[in-house]
């Protein structure tokens, strides 16, 4: 079974006169168990095409390439570039797109779709992400990846443990947020395990968590103009503690009271106080044709 621990991927960084890199995010993950469960959790095909963001020294993508399936890995350090080029180059499954994964600060690369699109999944397949995310871009592109074409039958990340939590937090928790919001109106998210920092090398200063996301199909997605209501309840949390009569005043004060008696919500909540469900019903009440 392939897999490399620290002493391997110590021995490939040496011998390729590289360093792990702080500003990247880079930590390795060493715990051989922690992939194969990673990969497990993926429910891999061969049919598959799988996207992996942040290779490294090609330790999960080699894994990944044994269940026969296609992987496009994303690499932006032009030192691991090399190492995997060298590594993977003559395998026919593996693609290499040599870039940063994110076009800004939040949409995906379209260089990456491109790739994406020419190599679609077999019959009986589909687009999944399987990777150990560098935290800094975790939440953005697991977004943007909720809301892009082609559609992802499944997102399975390790991911900085305070995400994770944002992403599955309820109304009123301290974490709770537009992308708890966001995330759990597109899609299921699954946390499945605490991962410690000895997982991985270097250690990172925090904990981590192995993550599931499973996109909803779009007749079971409650919002049609998806982006106007990722933008609406983005607003509004940027005042999360003040009142909705307050945060909402460009709609009109006698708009946004009917509005909410409509729905049952009070014009004296706040943003952290409403549920998933009920930011979906108050949008759609202030935007009929958009809900």
């Amino acid at each position: 079974m392939p897999g490399q621990g620290l002493r391997e991927i110590r021995r490939l960084l040496t011998e390729a006169g590289l360093v792990p890199q702080q500003r990247l995010g880079q930590h390795f993950m060493i715990d051989q168990n922690l992939l194969r469960k990673l990969a497990a959790v993926a429910d891999l095909r061969a049919a598959d095409t799988v996207l992996e963001v942040g290779p490294g020294t090609g330790s999960l993508t080699e894994l990944l390439l044994t269940y026969g399936c296609r992987v496009v890995a994303v690499e932006v350090d032009r030192g691991l570039q090399a190492l995997l080029r060298e590594r993977l180059g003559g395998e026919t499954r593996f693609t290499l797109v040599q870039a940063d994964v994110l076009a800004g600060k939040h949409r995906v690369n379209p260089l990456v779709l491109k790739v994406l699109e020419e190599q679609p999944p077999q019959a009986g397949g589909a687009y999944k992400l399987v990777s150990n995310l560098p935290y800094q871009i975790a939440t953005p592109l697991l977004i943007d990846l909720l809301l892009i074409r082609p559609r992802f039958e499944r997102l399975v990340c390790t991911i900085q443990k305070e995400v994770g939590q944002r992403l599955v937090a309820a109304a009123r928790e301290e974490l709770y947020g537009p992308a708890s919001v966001l995330a759990q109106t597109l899609a299921e998210v699954k946390l499945h395990a605490i991962i410690p920092p000895q997982a991985f090398w270097p250690r990172p200063r925090v904990e981590s968590v192995m993550l599931t996301i499973r996109p909803r199909s779009d007749d079971r997605v409650e919002v049609r103009d998806v982006p106007g209501f990722a933008a609406f309840v983005q607003r509004a949390f940027q005042q999360r503690r003040k009142m909705l009569r307050r945060v909402l005043r460009e709609v009109g004060e006698a708009e946004l009271l009917m509005a909410c008696q409509r729905v049952g919500i009070s014009v004296e909540a706040r943003p952290e106080e409403l549920t998933p469900a009920a930011w979906r019903r108050l949008f759609a009440a202030l935007r009929p044709h958009s809900g």
